[in-house]
């Protein structure tokens, strides 16, 4: 073959290769040019684990949840999580860096300024490897909600749909957080940011807010069975909302009413009514008081989920059957809208006067309101046990209002909290404000602030070389598995070590043991079952092994459960490696 032709053939695999390139490339969507990472590159070579941190431990009662701060790099952290909490949480609150352009954020090791010409490319790069991770965390009917201003947003839309799903946005909040504003280029006085909310599935479903005084104020009838008010027709004339026009039969003796049997007539753009109302019944419609065609106040589907207990029958001023809403009590929710402008939402007097006030000096640049992570955390899960996760948690306001919310309601909800030590910060601002917050305080003036209890588990994340993840040695899965126990220990929310030796690990907690047998060699493992076996409760054994459910048969009994160690953990690290 003469050189020409092998040069030629040479160009043709290039260029069919080009083309393969070229298909596969993403015809509709966010598009930008990935920036390596340092710290996402190191995980190539390195495993990342956790160490615990005994000296910030933090019991008040053995009874209640363990609250978790990780320090370390959040992409480490994530990583772990994957590790113990895949599909295990509730809700995610992320705050990143809104990428201004003024220096508050470093990627590999610089600071990114305005006049990085990559700098979105590197924002998004960063936020793609960040909350692919935190996907895999949530559980199906899971929630995240991420943070942004207009710098990013709608960058941030764009990659969100990517990663969740566009069919799983749930909406998008504006919050008012700078009630004085801030001045900008294009010469608004800027006073809100953005909370995008996405559900890991079509499960997710948000949660609820208390009712606002306005709310409460709406209902100005009353009687004996509580506030309600009218009918009160939609504003709108018959030509709008056609599907929201329907007739309702009314008991005339107040009992009751229904939807009759309706066809929509597509030609027409109305309903057909298909029966009659029987004797007791009659027709109700929306007509307004000078007799205008209007519509109801809900649809049909939502008339008939809520109407045994939004709705009834009485006579109004006329003596007419009609149909009214029942009011809210107090105590009771609402769904929340799209604006939030409460004062409380204030970072200035409810975030950053309030850390001050608890960390006694100003130790850190625009904390988010405490007020405005409460009800977020309330939307994002309307359970009490739901364990919510911050992996952007800066001077730690997420820990603090799910404390806070316990107090309130008698939750027992639990945190993880996942920051870097920039600064400082985990120490001597996160970690610092949850002491005390449990603890108790003093605030600015010497007056004694109340602790509100829970306990904590401190942890970094510390990074295990095995020089290559995609052919792990013998040697480095020995060094895994004998460093591993803290990070086990967590996935089995099993907190507090009992007994080390040479061999084995044990923690116990929430009625349950886990055991660690982390050596190759079996010589002391029949000691340590029988040691198990012995103590009158589950226990969860994870034994050294070359491979997968090697041990499960031989060891497993009715109350010990036998895993594996380290491939399912190298195996959550080589996925991770592969998104």
């Amino acid at each position: 073959m003469s050189e020409n032709t092998k040069e030629l053939l040479a160009r043709i695999s290039d260029l069919q290769s080009e083309i393969k390139k070229l298909k596969n490339q993403k015809k509709y969507g966010l598009v930008w040019e990935h920036k390596p990472e340092d710290v996402v590159l190191q995980c190539a070579e390195n495993v990342p684990l956790l160490k615990e941190v005994q000296s910030r431990k933090i019991v008040n009662n053995d009874c209640l949840p363990k609250n978790i701060l990780i320090e370390g790099d959040n992409y480490h952290s994530l990583s772990v999580l994957n590790y113990t909490h895949s599909g295990k949480v509730d809700a995610i609150y992320a705050d990143p860096p809104y990428n201004t352009g003024a220096k508050n954020w470093i990627y590999n090791n610089d600071y990114v300024d305005g006049n990085d010409a990559f700098r979105h490319s590197k924002w998004l790069s960063f936020m793609e490897k960040r909350l692919r991770l935190a996907r895999s965390l949530l559980k199906d009917e899971g929630i995240i909600l991420v943070t942004i201003d207009d710098y990013e947003i709608a960058t941030l839309t764009l990659l969100m749909n990517e990663i969740f799903g566009e069919e799983n946005h749930l909406g998008t909040v504006v919050i008012k957080n700078n009630p004085q504003g801030r001045s900008s280029v294009s010469g608004f006085q800027v006073s809100h940011e953005y909370a995008l909310f996405y559900g890991r599935s079509s499960k997710a479903k948000i949660g609820r807010l208390p009712r606002t005084q306005e709310q409460i104020d709406r209902y100005k009838q009353s009687d004996a069975n509580g506030p309600f008010e009218w009918r009160n027709f939609r504003a709108q004339y018959s030509t709008e909302s056609p599907r929201m026009k329907y007739p309702i039969f009314v008991k005339k003796d107040c009992s009751g009413f229904r939807i009759p049997k309706l066809k929509w007539n597509t030609e027409r753009q109305s309903y057909d009514l298909l029966e009659k109302p029987n004797a007791s019944e009659v027709i109700s419609i929306p007509v307004d008081p000078n007799g205008r065609e209007r519509t109801w106040k809900w649809s049909i589907d939502t008339v008939e989920a809520v109407k045994n207990t939004e709705m009834g029958v009485r006579l109004d001023k006329d003596k007419n059957p009609s149909v009214y809403y029942k009011g809210r009590m107090r105590d009771e929710w609402m769904l929340p809208y799209t604006i939030w402008d409460k004062p409380d939402y204030s970072a200035s007097s409810m975030g950053a006067n309030l850390l001050t006030s608890l960390l006694g000096e100003k130790k850190f640049d625009y904390p988010k309101s405490l007020h405005a992570l409460i009800d977020s955390i309330l939307v994002l899960s309307e359970d009490k046990n739901a364990t919510v996760l911050d992996f952007f948690a800066g001077s730690g306001t997420t820990g603090h209002a799910v404390l806070e919310l316990n107090k309130q309601d008698g939750g027992n909800r639990r945190f993880i909290l996942c920051t870097n030590n920039e600064n400082k910060i985990c120490e001597e601002v996160t970690y610092e404000r949850i002491k005390r917050v449990m603890k108790g305080y003093k605030n600015k003036k010497g007056e004694a602030v109340s602790g509100l209890g829970g306990n904590l588990s401190y942890y970094k994340t510390d990074l295990v070389n095995i020089d290559k993840l995609q052919k792990i040695s013998d040697e480095a899965r020995v060094k895994i598995s004998h460093q591993a126990g803290e990070m086990i220990a967590l996935r089995e929310d099993t907190l507090s070590e009992i007994e080390r030796t040479d061999w084995w690990q044990i923690f116990e907690g929430n009625g349950k043991l886990t055991a660690i047998y982390f050596k190759e060699d079996k010589t002391k493992l029949p000691e340590l079952i029988k040691l198990l076996e012995k103590k009158n409760t589950p226990v969860v054994l994870y034994a050294f092994s070359w491979g997968k459910n090697e041990y499960k048969n031989e060891y497993s009994t009715d109350h010990i459960r036998v895993e594996d160690i380290p491939e399912p953990i190298i195996e959550v690290y080589k996925e991770i490696n592969r998104l």
